[in-house]
């Protein structure tokens, strides 16, 4: 059961780190177009540098949960790597541990600010869009990287039957 929530989980991580990849291929393109408006048409965009700006925070974090599933994160592994059994397994539970706090904390700085923003109906200065629209897939994204390493450490602490085989074998 850990074992198909974790792979449906990598799945829905794929999703949101390609939403996040379109978000740069918007940015760059929009960020390109205001260059080109500015110093060849020397007519500038006024809304390039806030929409850009407004896409940044769920930018930043649609990516994390699938960094986190292909073991992306930048590591110094050799204390991991000397260590065998339950040392290791110990060691790897508490990194994974303290990404949940971290995670949490965000994951409720991210809710709490998108129910604020949407509460109160704010809204971008020029553009006029909504807040919450770009707070949104951001606090999902939190949510997201939480759930994910919360099952990765509930995988280390409690090994399914298959990899204690595999192991073994």
């Amino acid at each position: 059961m850990l074992q198909r929530l974790i792979k449906l989980t990598e799945r829905v991580t794929r999703w949101f780190a390609i939403i996040g990849g379109i978000i740069i291929l918007i940015q760059m393109s929009w960020i390109s177009y205001g260059v080109f408006k500015r110093y060849v048409l020397a007519d500038p965009d006024g809304m390039v540098t806030e929409a850009t700006a407004l896409l940044l925070f769920p930018v930043a974090f649609l990516g994390l949960a699938y960094a986190l599933s292909v073991n992306a994160y930048p590591t110094v592994s050799y204390v991991v790597d000397a260590l065998q059994g339950r040392s290791r397994r110990m060691l790897v539970a508490f990194n994974l541990f303290l990404m949940i706090l971290i995670g949490a904390f965000f994951s409720y700085a991210g809710i709490d600010a998108t129910i604020k923003s949407y509460n109160s109906g704010a809204a971008s200065e020029i553009l006029l869009w909504p807040r919450f629209y770009f707070w949104l897939p951001g606090a999902m994204a939190l949510v997201l990287f939480t759930w994910y390493a919360t099952l990765r450490l509930l995988d280390v602490l409690f090994p399914s039957a298959d990899d204690t085989e595999q192991k073994a074998g």
